[in-house]
């Protein structure tokens, strides 16, 4: 099956606590598009107190798994151009991280560990979502063996430029979204996802789960120029 895909909106530096029944489960700031976060132009982060004039360009919306094969071949294939609608306004980006491999593709708990690395960095230092989830899909692990530590995950996250880093690392690892990570996880499998019902499993069985204004991409996943017609398309209306 197809496995994983990418983020960003938010608020203030930092995360929130929202109550869940009897527990409190620690959320990352500014994962706020349905559960993802945004990204617009300049690589600059949607949160509450900055929202780029970009929200009436098409939305490349992409559910990923960072331990997913499949998804890194999609980011890998087309991050560039991806990029390169960003920095002239055709299009925003918004990553929404989900963690299913734990156990089976990922050994060392990589996936759920990842997934948490990029909510610390959304919360963080937002602005560096893009280069940090890009570096994590660019030297992502062969599915089955042990990906990378914490140390070495915020290691790269310093190497991207971040801000905050003792919260940053702090939040790697301790794992301070784990549950968060979970939860969304399996309250995506058991509703769907806002653009594509009645669950997310329904087609292709999987990641990346890739939509550009709700409609769902369903060609090559590493085919840019196949891509590139898909949201051009939709970009002029067609």
């Amino acid at each position: 099956g197809i496995i994983t895909a990418i983020l960003i909106l938010g608020g203030l530096i930092g995360w929130a606590v929202v109550t869940a029944g009897p527990t409190e489960i620690a959320k990352p700031t500014n994962l706020t598009y349905d559960n993802g976060i945004r990204i617009g132009k300049n690589l600059e982060a949607f949160t509450a107190t900055n929202k780029p004039t970009t929200e009436d360009v098409p939305v490349i919306s992409i559910y990923v798994d960072y331990q997913c094969p499949y998804c890194a071949y999609f980011e890998n294939a087309n991050i560039d151009q991806i990029k390169g609608w960003l920095d002239t306004g055709l299009a925003t980006l918004e990553v929404r991280p989900l963690s299913f491999l734990d156990g089976r593709g990922s050994p060392n708990e990589y996936s759920s560990r990842a997934a948490n690395a990029t909510a610390c960095v959304a919360s963080f230092s937002p602005n560096n979502y893009f280069d940090f989830s890009k570096a994590l899909f660019i030297n992502q692990p062969l599915e089955g063996n042990r990906g990378p530590s914490n140390n070495q995950l915020f290691n790269t996250a310093k190497q991207v430029g971040i801000t905050n880093e003792s919260e940053v690392e702090s939040c790697i690892k301790e794992k301070s979204f784990g549950k968060w990570i979970l939860k969304t996880t399996d309250a995506t499998f058991e509703a769907g996802v806002p653009e594509f019902s009645p669950t997310f499993w329904a087609e292709k069985n999987g990641t990346p789960a890739v939509f550009v204004n709700g409609q769902h991409y369903k060609g090559a996943i590493d085919n840019p120029a196949q891509f590139a017609q898909f949201v051009t398309g939709i970009a002029s209306g067609n």
